[in-house]
């Protein structure tokens, strides 16, 4: 991938970062995301951060090669672990990761302290979308924007989210599909519910002929097929 030319799921996360941003991009892979922003002009400074030798290298060599050293520090640490209070970070962007992975690592930030609470939370979690919200709302965290983006035959979702002062109202439906996306209603969240409601429907027939004590599975699946019905139904109207 050309540094100037982001995937589709980065291209979007990018589209949410402020002008003049201080990025702490975690996961880098490569340092795409941040090499782009600057190239782009759009950010005032980067972190690259990465856990594994190899990506960390690459990351390296991406932002040398496009004369960035000055602008863009890679650092090998475990998520959040390679930011810290004196960086100013006014912008995370984690993506391409689990939700629940992500949840963990924000979790981490938060108990050591990396985290000011003042930092726009830019999230592309691939599975996992209704953990990862749930903790940001139990975090204080409104989810103020979302998106949802089609890329080689997959389908991925962004959250967007900054800390305010009282904990955020969320139903339980809205915080499976997400309240904004569960607005738009756009043609690929429908695709992906259309697809997932195929599986789920899989899953409870598969469940109810299980022996063993599987009834909060059961109870649980069978709500998720209800909203996706009721979901499906009124985007049809």
């Amino acid at each position: 991938m050309n540094a100037k030319d982001l995937s589709n799921r980065l291209q979007k996360a990018a589209e949410f970062v402020p002008q003049g941003a201080i990025l702490a991009d975690i996961g880098s892979d490569h340092a795409y995301l941040p090499v782009a922003l600057m190239l782009q002009g759009k950010i005032a400074h980067g972190i690259a951060g990465e856990v594994v030798v190899g990506p960390y290298e690459s990351a390296k060599k991406q932002v040398a090669k496009n004369g960035l050293t000055e602008k863009i520090d890679v650092r090998l640490a475990d998520g959040l672990d390679a930011v810290v209070l004196n960086d100013h970070v006014s912008t995370v962007t984690i993506c391409g990761m689990g939700g629940v992975l992500i949840r963990d690592i924000l979790q981490r930030g938060k108990e050591n302290q990396r985290l000011s609470g003042k930092e726009r939370l830019i999230l592309q979690p691939n599975v996992g979308e209704r953990q990862l919200r749930t903790w940001l709302v139990n975090e204080n965290y409104q989810l103020t924007d979302e998106a949802i983006v089609a890329e080689n035959q997959k389908i991925y979702e962004i959250i967007v989210a900054e800390k305010v002062e009282t904990t955020p109202e969320y139903s339980a439906k809205e915080l499976f599909f997400g309240p904004v996306l569960l607005k738009e209603k756009n043609s690929i969240f429908l695709e992906k519910w259309r697809h997932k409601l195929i599986k789920s429907e899989k899953i409870l027939a598969s469940l109810r002929q299980s022996d063993q004590d599987v009834a909060k599975k059961i109870e649980n699946v069978a709500q998720e097929i209800k909203w996706i019905k009721e979901v499906l139904a009124d985007a049809g109207k």
